[in-house]
């Protein structure tokens, strides 16, 4: 094999290994332009695309223990991979498409589970991670907040009972 070939297969092998998720998209009619514009969008969610071979990617997919993935390496392909947040990329993917109408999801992985487009879709579909975040500190601090309600309400029906108490004295 080839030194260049040799080089291309251990970044791929080295990207693919290395990324929490994995999204195959169809970039058939992709200008070079487009591409360059959803890069950039994609690097703000620490998220990278690269058009990889077919017969490249089944062979890297099946060493790093992604087998799922070949079904979805037919046709012009582009690999979305990456560490971050899998929703948000997702999001930035199905919001580029919505625009451009292109790349055409395929198929996907995240932590070793095979993701269908529609599984993508739903991805794409979910609060941001500081939003479930925020959902969770909420919904743990509402109880401690009504704790607190509960003992101030005690605290100043106690207060009011014996200042009625000091008054009724005062009074007589």
């Amino acid at each position: 094999m080839r030194p260049e070939k040799t080089s291309i297969i251990s970044e791929l092998k080295a990207n693919l290994s290395g990324s929490v998720f994995v999204i195959l998209a169809d970039h058939n009619g992709l200008t070079v332009e487009k591409t360059n514009e959803l890069r950039s969008q994609l690097d703000k969610a620490s998220a990278k695309v690269q058009v990889v071979k077919n017969r490249v990617f089944g062979h890297i997919a099946d060493e790093v223990g992604l087998s799922g993935l070949k079904d979805g390496a037919k046709g012009p392909s582009a690999m979305v991979y990456g560490s971050g947040d899998a929703a948000a990329v997702a999001k930035i993917l199905k919001d580029f498409i919505k625009q451009n109408e292109k790349p055409v999801i395929k198929i996907g992985a995240m932590e070793g589970v095979i993701l269908s487009a529609s599984d993508v879709d739903a991805l794409a579909a979910l609060p941001s991670r500081e939003q479930l975040l925020s959902m969770v500190v909420g919904t743990i601090a509402a109880p401690m907040s009504q704790l607190v309600g509960v003992f101030q309400q005690k605290t100043a029906s106690l207060l009011y009972a014996l200042n009625a108490v000091i008054d009724k004295k005062n009074n007589q």
